[in-house]
């Protein structure tokens, strides 16, 4: 519900900054209207916040506890961006399990039961990631109004923001491999 609220409510602005008047045969300037796929940096330097959400464990974790290199995931069961790199996202964790070059931490924004976040990436077979979740939605919060599903926020080893990337990616590919090396983080932990 609160991101049809922002998005509404990002829309009704964008509105109100189209030009009442076109000068005939000229293209209008085009409106921006929410953040676009790719990556942002925008927020690099910014330390990790200290909002706390649900660990696997069922206590309080926060990234800013963390330690660095860190990917923070956000995705929802909903979000069909999200299901389609959760795989990817397992295989990085996966590849970094044992050298502990990377944390890969994916936060469910779901506001059902920590059982069913559990249940749903149990039969996606993402058993690597753990069952984080902010069903009330505070992490993402914290980072802002921007945030949509799914984002990807890489934090260095000292918890500050490297890049957020916006939209899925192939988490096992060049373009992530290229993104994660600007946090001092080596392809499969080499």
């Amino acid at each position: 519900m609160r991101f049809i609220v922002i998005g509404m409510a990002t829309l009704a602005l964008a509105a109100c900054n189209k030009p009442t008047q076109q000068p005939t045969g000229e293209t209008p300037p085009a409106i921006e209207v929410g953040p676009h796929k790719g990556v942002d940096r925008s927020h690099k330097g910014e330390a990790a916040p200290t909002a706390k959400f649900i660990a696997p464990d069922g206590d309080e974790a926060s990234i800013a506890e963390m330690r660095g290199p860190v990917l923070v995931n956000l995705w929802a069961s909903w979000c069909a961006p999200c299901i389609k790199e959760l795989p990817t996202l397992n295989a990085l964790a996966l590849s970094h399990n044992e050298d502990g070059a990377l944390g890969v931490v994916a936060v469910s924004q779901d506001s059902g039961s920590q059982e069913s976040v559990l249940a749903f990436m149990d039969k996606l077979k993402v058993e690597e990631l753990g069952a984080y979740q902010d069903p009330k939605m505070v992490l993402s919060g914290a980072l802002g109004p921007d945030t949509v599903l799914p984002t990807s926020i890489l934090y260095d080893a000292h918890g500050k923001e490297v890049w957020r990337y916006v939209g899925d990616l192939d988490w096992t590919g060049p373009e992530a491999a290229k993104l994660l090396a600007e946090g001092g983080v080596s392809p499969k932990g080499g």
